[in-house]
């Protein structure tokens, strides 16, 4: 069943009666996008308030209140609205009509999609997210981009688009003659059975060899011309080195819970049989010119420090190529071969000008036509208690996985020191539940646009906005199922609390398509944080199962109590985030 947005069908009612009073087209087309209809804050105002009337007084040379009187005798009765009344100057205030409410919860209940409905038409969607390098260890700061963009995708597919998850991993460069060099010097020491899970040590242990042995250093250079040419030898360590990097990170992903595998990947090195045909094909078209040995596409709307058009090597004057060429290989890729008809990028804020120029060149070669929305999406960085980039005590780079190995020895004291009944059989699974949900949650529902501190008791907290909160409230409401004696029923809407969860619940859909629109995981994360306070607001105010409420109204409460443990539990499931029935 397609359930409608109040809000999207108060918008309708107000723009098919302004277009009635507008009979000489007056009114600009474009004004009327700044016509909201919002939530109310305070409910004694009503469930929606639109500003319709203020926005129109001018072009309509009429009083505000005027305008809101004939907007009101215009929309006439509505089954959904009870009452409409004039608020100030000029604002609408809607009452939405209890049992219309009622019927739409019932019919979400029944709705396996909870009342979301599919896009009518979806976009294939290109997501660019997580990108760890090879031969590294993922470390914290890639948690921001793996998990923000998981989340997006997941919402993304749940709305009915094709989505593509492009896992864009650092697998070319001249660093890999020297790890070549070097995986063979460990071979030959250690055998082929040697563990690489330090992929830190082994890093570091190369580059040693690389500074301190030029009959190394010599082989190693070596080895970079050998790859890049093709030798079979080079190519299969190389990518044995692919492999084993990304073995590891799966383990990663698969304990983050996070939707990628190796099917995903796609790589820097996807695209190298890509580069000397793009650059030939800007330089034909006149888009790079030679420039000090080097290929370069000058941007006018970018400017230098002298104020002179910024020019962007594609190519430089010894043949190698740069990210940026790379980066537009892969738009042209993503659009030719994928056929996107949207690209996001989730990568720090400081990639900003790096993608806009990329971009720029795309659309000047037509590599990315205008219908095809390309999308940063930036995220700040994970800080400490100090302010300061998180790092260990001794001023290293935090490993992701000491990061979850931590949250879940933290998670398995905590629940030592609360009572619980949890058997042996599900308490693993909650402790990674809760600890995993903690780290995640904890990024998810900051504005990926800002830094944010990380802290251990806040994140871990079962009060306020985290996931152990949210898990507790869904976990609260299967006892409620636990004890309840009898089956739910009809809803009926009669007290505020209820009024006021039931406006929440109708508003998933909502919450789901702005996560969408805007690529915020934040969006639903203070959703699911509102609902849950509702909701222990509705539980203390409306008493579910006690023996003096009647068995109807017992029953309408255990529907709007299934219906917001349904939602918690998707809303949950679309970040990525586990509950459980018990914790």
């Amino acid at each position: 069943m397609r359930l409608i947005s109040m809000k999207q069908h108060i918008t309708n009612l107000i723009l098919k009666s302004v277009k009635a009073i507008d009979t000489a087209n007056e009114i600009d087309p474009k004004l009327l996008e700044r016509i909201k209809v919002d939530r109310t804050k305070d409910r004694l105002h009503g469930d929606f308030a639109s500003n319709a009337a203020m926005i129109l007084a001018k072009p309509l040379h009429a009083k505000p209140i005027d305008i809101a009187n004939k907007l009101i005798e215009l929309i006439g009765n509505d089954e959904r609205i009870k009452k409409v009344e004039i608020a100030g100057p000029g604002f609408i205030n809607f009452f939405i009509n209890e049992d219309y409410v009622a019927k739409n919860l019932e019919a979400m209940l029944a709705d396996p999609r909870l009342g979301v409905t599919k896009v009518t038409k979806p976009q294939t969607v290109v997501v660019d997210y997580s990108a760890p390098n090879v031969a590294k260890e993922m470390a914290v700061h890639h948690i921001r981009s793996t998990v923000i963009g998981d989340a997006v995708v997941r919402v993304l597919e749940f709305l009915g688009h094709n989505v593509i998850r492009a896992n864009h991993i650092g697998d070319w460069g001249t660093q890999f003659g020297m790890l070549i060099a070097y995986l063979e010097k460990t071979e030959n020491e250690q055998g082929q059975g040697m563990d690489l899970s330090d992929f830190e040590a082994f890093y570091r242990m190369a580059k040693k060899c690389y500074d301190e042995d030029e009959a190394f250093a010599e082989k190693a250079r070596n080895y970079v011309v050998k790859l890049q040419g093709g030798d079979s030898y080079c190519r299969s360590m190389w990518k044995k080195l692919v492999t084993m990097t990304m073995v590891q990170n799966q383990k990663l992903y698969d304990r983050l819970d996070v939707s990628l595998s190796d099917k995903d990947i796609m790589g820097e090195s996807l695209y190298n049989d890509m580069l000397p045909v793009v650059v030939q094909d800007l330089i034909d078209r006149k888009i790079a010119v030679l420039d000090n040995g080097a290929i370069v596409v000058f941007l006018p709307q970018f400017k230098n420090q002298e104020g002179l058009p910024l020019g962007n090597i594609i190519r430089k004057s010894d043949g190698g190529y740069l990210y940026t060429t790379t980066d537009i290989a892969c738009i042209k890729y993503r659009v030719e071969n994928l056929h996107a008809d949207r690209i996001l990028y989730f990568t720090d804020s400081r990639q900003q000008q790096h993608l806009e120029i990329v971009w720029a060149i795309c659309r000047l070669a037509g590599y990315a036509p205008e219908t095809v929305s390309l999308e940063h999406c930036p995220f700040g960085m994970m800080l400490g208690k100090d302010g300061k980039p998180f790092k260990t005590r001794s001023g290293s780079t935090v490993k992701l996985r000491d990061l979850l190995d931590e949250a879940q020895k933290r998670v398995e004291n905590m629940l030592e020191q609360r009572e619980n009944s949890l058997d042996e059989n599900n308490r693993a699974q909650v402790i990674h539940n809760i600890a995993i949900g903690a780290v995640k949650y904890a990024d998810l529902s900051k504005n990926r646009n800002t830094d944010y501190i990380f802290d251990w008791d806040m994140m871990l907290s079962f009060d306020g906005n985290t996931a152990p909160y949210l898990q507790y409230a869904y976990s609260r409401i299967c006892s409620i199922f636990k004890k309840a004696q009898i089956q739910e029923g009809a809803i009926k809407i009669t007290m505020p609390a209820e009024e006021e969860l039931a406006a929440k619940l109708l508003s998933f859909p909502e919450a789901v398509a702005n996560v969408a629109a805007k690529s915020m995981p934040n969006l639903l994360c203070n959703y699911l944080f509102e609902l849950s306070n509702l909701f222990m607001r509705f539980y203390e105010q409306c008493p579910v199962l006690k023996g003096d409420v009647d068995d109807e109204t017992k029953r309408s409460r255990l529907s709007l109590c299934n219906l917001t443990g349904k939602v918690l539990k998707q809303g949950l499931g679309l970040l990525g985030i586990n509950v459980m029935e018990q914790m």
